[in-house]
């Protein structure tokens, strides 16, 4: 079974931290602090596009991975890079999110106590004008002020648009039945073969046995005539 994205993101930031925890042989400080600060992850999910009916609400989600840890974190939501539509502060992974601004349409629905730190949100009654990029930006000071981003794409519709799977489905059917009979044909073309030879192979056994019989009959009457006695004088 493939694992969640989720968890596989953790597990893969969990090796980065193990590696990150180990102290680089004389490394130069300027790759000392790169590699600090590429353990802050940022990860939309499995994609980053999302489409959404018009006048309806949509999940944005966010969440972040930190090895060190985290204090006093800032995130922030922006839409098309220059507006911002969700800022917040995490004082630590004890307390949840406290809002320092937002757009009235934008609502936090994450949790940053449990396991994993979602910094989600929801835009309401979303509108065609709503279509663009938004990105989920953490900066951690704890980590020297290491950043990290991720960015999910927005398109909004008017009606979800149903998928017509009928001519692949009937693709399928025809491509499946022609396998079918191929095999069938197959199985029918052994059968006949072998009993064409099975035929065969007893007519030459029949063969044999006659010629066999007629050899012997020869044989023995010839044997007769020769050990005849010959006729007293």
């Amino acid at each position: 079974m493939p694992a969640h994205p989720e968890s596989a993101h953790r597990q893969a930031v969990g090796k980065q931290c193990t590696a990150s925890a180990q102290p680089p042989a004389r490394l130069p400080t300027g790759l000392h602090v790169f590699a600090i600060a590429f353990a802050l992850e940022v990860t939309v999910g499995k994609t980053n596009t999302v489409t959404a009916l018009n006048n309806s609400d949509v999940l944005l989600p966010c969440s972040f991975a930190t090895c060190t840890g985290f204090q006093d974190l800032v995130f922030t939501w922006y839409f098309n890079s220059t507006e911002m539509i969700y800022h917040g502060k995490i004082k630590s992974k004890a307390s949840e999110p406290l809002l320092v601004g937002r757009n009235p349409r934008v609502e936090f629905v994450g949790s940053t106590t449990g396991k994993e730190n979602n910094i989600s949100i929801v835009l309401k009654n979303v509108e065609f004008s709503d279509a663009g990029k938004y990105t989920c930006h953490v900066k951690n000071p704890k980590e020297k002020n290491a950043q990290h981003n991720a960015t999910i794409f927005l398109t909004v519709v008017q009606k979800m648009v149903e998928t017509d799977n009928t001519l692949t489905l009937i693709i399928v059917g025809v491509v499946g039945g022609l396998i079918g009979l191929l095999i069938l044909f197959m199985l029918i073309k052994r059968v006949v073969l072998f009993i064409i030879k099975k035929t065969q192979d007893g007519k030459k056994e029949c063969l044999v046995s006659s010629s066999g019989n007629d050899n012997t009959e020869n044989g023995l009457a010839g044997s007769k005539a020769e050990q005849k006695a010959p006729p007293k004088a």
